[in-house]
């Protein structure tokens, strides 16, 4: 593989091509550090020249491509395997603003621009680009785009399929596809960018995008409250729609056990506990008074356990940070075998019932956490306690995914949300997906991607 190192070093610089164990070290393992690899090399292209050059390259002398963005997977989706042969393409230097089109509400960014690097040009320019995750300040938009993420503005704004106007892609045989445009309406053809949205990198390896913008909310009206059950919580989400429409921009919910989390690690954020947690937040243009009068005025009129609604901007911040903090205090808080699940908002109740009487059952004394963004009908479903001493958790894994799933795909749900499939949850794929989808899929990749050479062992 000299040969190759050479030549690659040629295309991105020598200093761009880390091959020693302690260099590669923080690409080889993923987020939640339950996948390692031990890659080739890691390069780091710094133009959609070099990865394409790269990737051709790559081809002539086949070797695997593992496209990485901000490695905040929770799937290992960017994590190589362990068989030193695939490349781990790292994107971080690929971080320009291309441009900011106001009159169009359209933002083109490199695909290792962090997402709060995209928030705050948007900004700048006196527009908001509404996806919000809690890794903001680390994931990219290649792989916001790899996995179609969502986050708290689902309810309102959509998913990245929503979100994306173009992509530049480099294909498996390093051709560059430029479809960075801002249009909204154009009917020649497929819809190619949707192809590589959520497809891992495992098409091709997305270089840049097109963003859509909306105009920056004037006002916020945020507040917690208490619940006793997800059903109410779900009356709520009904309710809040119908009285404030698309103002309503995230409905979140947490379960008991999520804020017992929350508490050993975050003790003076919790304003309360309950049974359940919601966070409703709206937004609008116009007064910030009379949004939060409005809030007040239609709290006032519900029953709740206990409530409180953010008074000013460091209050609002103080609520959200409490929910963009449960998953790292739930790393720091001990393994958990977690679900990224979704089903119709009307199912949660029924699902969050079901599922957990039924795991109960199987497993006496389990401990569920749940959260999310109920408002989309995405659940975080994690189970973090199977048996005493809980030393052999993830050994219960494959019966805690059967029964969790099951549930999910009998309410019409999908067990890959917002965080994509990678190596966790493929063989899962297989069974709950359905098989002609599946071989639809199987049939573009090969197309596409004949020597299986992007992002191998993942879910395709």
């Amino acid at each position: 593989m000299n040969d190759f190192l050479q030549q690659l070093a040629a295309i991105v610089g020598r200093q761009h091509v880390l091959t020693s164990a302690a260099d590669t070290a923080p690409f080889t393992l993923d987020w939640r550090r339950r996948y390692q690899g031990a890659p080739l090399a890691v390069a780091r292209p710094g133009s959609t020249a070099e990865v394409s050059e790269l990737v051709k390259l790559c081809r002539a002398h086949q070797v695997a491509i593992v496209p990485q963005g901000g490695n905040t997977s929770t799937c290992g989706a960017a994590t190589p395997d362990g068989s030193g042969r695939q490349l781990v393409v790292a994107l971080r230097r690929l971080n320009a603003i291309r441009a900011v089109d106001t009159d169009n509400n359209a933002l083109t960014v490199d695909a290792g621009v962090t997402l709060q690097q995209a928030q705050q040009a948007a900004e700048a320019a006196g527009r908001l680009f509404p996806l919000s995750l809690a890794s903001q300040g680390t994931c990219q938009i290649g792989g916001n785009l790899s996995t179609n993420a969502g986050g708290v503005a689902v309810l309102r704004y959509g998913t990245m399929r929503e979100l994306t106007l173009g992509l530049e892609v480099v294909l498996p045989d390093g051709r560059v596809l430029n479809q960075l445009s801002g249009l909204r309406k154009d009917t020649t053809g497929l819809d190619l960018k949707q192809l590589f949205i959520g497809a891992e990198g495992q098409l091709g390896l997305i270089t840049a995008a097109t963003l859509k913008l909306f105009p920056l909310p004037s006002a916020h009206a945020t507040a917690m409250v208490g619940l006793t059950n997800i059903e109410t919580a779900i009356d709520w989400l009904n309710r809040l729609r119908h009285r404030f429409g698309d103002r309503l921009t995230a409905f979140e919910v947490m379960d008991a056990s999520c804020q017992q989390v929350l508490l050993r690690h975050h003790p003076s954020l919790m304003p309360f506990s309950a049974p359940w947690l919601i966070l409703i937040e709206l937004s609008d243009g116009g007064d910030a008074a009379e949004l939060n009068d409005a809030l007040v005025e239609w709290l006032a009129t519900q029953d709740m356990l206990d409530g409180v609604v953010a008074q000013n901007e460091t209050e609002r911040r103080k609520l959200w940070t409490l929910r963009e903090e449960i998953s790292e205090s739930q790393r720091k808080d001990g393994p958990s075998i977690k679900h990224d699940i979704a089903v119709p908002t009307s199912a949660l109740p029924r699902l969050v019932r079901d599922c957990a009487a039924d795991l109960e059952r199987a497993f006496p004394g389990v401990r569920i956490v749940a959260f999310g963004h109920a408002g989309d009908g995405n659940l975080h479903y994690n189970v973090s306690y199977t048996r005493p001493g809980n030393a052999d958790l993830f050994d219960d894994e494959p019966a805690v995914n059967a029964i969790v799933y099951d549930h999910v795909y009998r309410l019409g749900g999908t067990l890959a949300a917002e965080h994509g499939v990678g190596q966790l949850k493929k063989d899962w794929l297989v069974r709950y997906k359905d098989p002609l989808a599946l071989e639809l899929m199987r049939t573009i990749k090969a197309a596409l991607d004949p020597d299986g050479l992007m992002n191998p062992g993942k879910w395709l």
